[in-house]
């Protein structure tokens, strides 16, 4: 990134040779998105993040009347999703089951209902479940429903083909792979046509003006490349990593870990203790140097019970006490034991 923050300063969208030379890195970049999800680079709209790519891809189907949104989405899509409510579109929630997963039933009801627009996540946020969402999405194509799927959590850590998925856009974030922070993308099925959020410039296929954020694009579209090459290795460590992460914590009596049996990312555990404050608990194993989450970072702070473990059906008490943690590349079994030994000690203590 750094000679695109120094050297090769220029406009991608000038004619001059040094903008010229940006525009080439920037779509080498959008290969490389395009590559990680097997799209074409002419279907990848670098945004802001996850945010604005769930808020374009919602916002931005301008035909329908009616919009269909699951009850565990994250922040970005609901919100997006039922600010449209002031226009005049019918906005409604998909139930999930007790283990957060969405049900064919709830589905058909939706399409008996004339939706035109379904959100729906690959892989969760918090609980980290993964939906069967071919299965889903065959189903909603058959209706002629445009399909959006929030991939954010997903891509980098499972195999994520767009078009095996059905669906029609797709959100995506640099820094979930470790790429820069402030940087996304949406992935668009030729032949769905969007409204833009942001006009005064022909950027990004006319969908997102602005000058682009090079440097944090590059980083990106290297990030894309690392975790495509790299994703069985890191999928096969973060999966170990867990497993052994989920024995250790099965020792301690009372946890109870959310969609334990379920499909799940690699890196993501949540569960939750009865008579244990969640914000708490983090807020101690802070002081110890270990850094864990009560739900989507997007949410925090605010003191309610996750939205997604009630959507489960998740009494308020033992919602209110879970602990999201979220496994990196360069964690290790002995950072795991740490962590064990001082939720324990903390645990007695409370």
């Amino acid at each position: 990134m750094l000679p695109f923050l120094q050297t090769f300063y220029a406009n991608p969208s000038s004619l001059y040779r040094a903008g010229r030379v940006v525009r080439s890195a920037l779509d080498v970049a959008r290969e490389q998105v395009a590559g990680l999800v097997n799209v074409k680079p002419s279907q990848v709209i670098f945004t802001s993040g996850g945010t604005e790519s769930n808020n374009l891809a919602i916002k931005g189907i301008a035909s329908v009347q009616k919009i269909a949104v699951s009850a565990i989405e994250h922040p970005s899509v609901l919100q997006a999703a039922f600010s449209l409510l002031n226009t005049n579109i019918v906005v409604e929630e998909i139930p999930v089951n007790k283990d957060g997963l969405f049900e064919k039933q709830a589905i058909e009801r939706q399409v008996k209902s004339g939706v035109g627009l379904v959100s729906l996540m690959l892989a969760n946020n918090e609980t980290g479940v993964v939906q069967d969402i071919e299965t889903i999405f065959g189903f909603l194509r058959q209706h002629q429903i445009i399909i959006h799927t929030d991939a954010v959590q997903a891509v980098g850590k499972i195999p994520t083909d767009f078009h095996k998925t059905g669906a029609h856009l797709m959100s995506l974030s640099s820094h979930k792979i470790y790429g820069p922070k402030g940087c996304g993308a949406l992935i668009i099925d030729h032949g769905v046509t969007l409204q833009p959020l942001l006009y005064g410039g022909g950027q990004e296929f006319g969908l997102r003006a602005g000058t682009e954020n090079v440097a944090a694009i590059i980083g990106f579209g290297c990030a894309a490349e690392i975790a495509r090459n790299s994703l069985q290795e890191r999928h096969e460590k973060l999966l170990n990593l867990r497993r052994y992460l989920e024995s250790e914590l099965n020792t301690i009596d009372g946890i109870r870990i959310f969609s334990e049996h379920q499909k799940r990312l690699p890196n993501t555990v949540q569960f939750g203790l009865q008579e244990i404050d969640g914000e708490m608990l983090l807020m101690q194993l802070d002081k110890k140097g270990i850094a864990v989450s009560s739900g989507s970072a997007c949410a925090s702070g605010g003191g309610e019970a996750s939205h997604v473990l009630k959507a489960m059906g998740v009494e308020e008490s033992l919602a209110k006490s879970a602990i999201r943690i979220s496994l990196g590349c360069e964690n290790t079994r002995d950072e795991i034991d740490i962590f064990i030994k001082t939720l324990k000690s903390l645990i007695l203590k409370n």
